[in-house]
């Protein structure tokens, strides 16, 4: 019988069932999770189903989370390390990039004084400095930062200055009848303007930041998710090596989700 007709009140034919079925959205949120899934599932497929002898360099979903979970420790200690350095370099990119942004966005002869020189440094890949400055300065730690936050500055202060460029004319105008001037001026009525483009930056930057701190790590860390990956990589515990990936995709998840939240919390007029 066709599977277009059927003869029983109440019965849905076969194939606008399925039409039905795969037509209807996910539930609000519920896209990412589904993406996940699919992606496990084609993980555990990949590693029960090829053939892997000896020590496999995709190991299953369970023997990572094995590793995972007897790696903990290492990676707590690891995350504080990497926290030590992400965070001042990200920060002081944040505090020094809005303020130069705020300034260069506002002031004519700023701007075409310093944005030819951004247009030269800013798309100098930051990892070039990392051998300079480990030679340079005293510790690694600081090279680290440094490289962390020349990586960071850069998007925040792009974006903050546009944000004070496109500042509504209307806002100028009523400072100007306000005699709003000076620091006043860029705090109470151009930062909240820009606001939309900084935290724009602000999620490049840490993102950017996450990047060249796992770089940084590389070269001479004792400690960090960086280093982590890269010692279990040099001893082949390939386990423990993607347990450490996945950790470090995680942490670097939580902190946008956590940037992300701040932004939706400040920024409540923006849809």
């Amino acid at each position: 019988m066709s599977d277009l007709t059927t003869s029983a009140p109440g019965l849905v034919p076969r194939s606008l069932y399925f039409r039905r079925l795969f037509s209807r959205p996910l539930p609000r949120g519920g896209e990412p999770v589904f993406l996940f899934a699919l992606l496990f599932l084609a993980w555990h497929l990949a590693t029960s189903l090829v053939p892997q002898q000896g020590n496999a360099l995709l190991p299953t979903p369970a023997v990572t989370a094995r590793a995972l979970w007897a790696s903990m420790p290492e990676l707590l200690r690891g995350t504080w390390s990497s926290m030590l350095i992400l965070v001042p370099g990200w920060t002081v990119a944040v505090v020094l990039g809005i303020a130069t942004g705020l300034a260069v966005g506002t002031t004519d002869w700023l701007r075409r004084a310093l944005f030819p020189f951004a247009r030269v440094a800013a798309p100098v890949p930051p990892t070039v400095y990392i051998p300079y400055a480990i030679a340079v300065l005293p510790t690694f730690r600081l090279s680290a930062i440094f490289v962390v936050f020349v990586g960071g500055f850069w998007p925040v202060f792009l974006n903050t200055a546009a944000g004070a460029q496109a500042l509504d004319g209307r806002h100028r105008d009523s400072a100007r009848v306000l005699e709003i001037r000076g620091a006043e001026y860029l705090w109470r009525i151009v930062l909240p303007g820009a606001l939309p483009h900084v935290f724009s930056g602000m999620a490049v930057a840490l993102a950017l930041s996450f990047i060249l701190l796992t770089v940084a790590e590389l070269f001479g860390a004792n400690a960090g998710l960086g280093r982590f990956v890269q010692y279990y990589a040099d001893y082949a515990d390939y386990p423990r090596m993607v347990a450490g990936i996945l950790y470090t995709g995680l942490v670097t998840f939580l902190s946008m989700e956590l940037l992300d939240r701040l932004r939706r919390r400040l920024l409540f007029w923006v849809r």
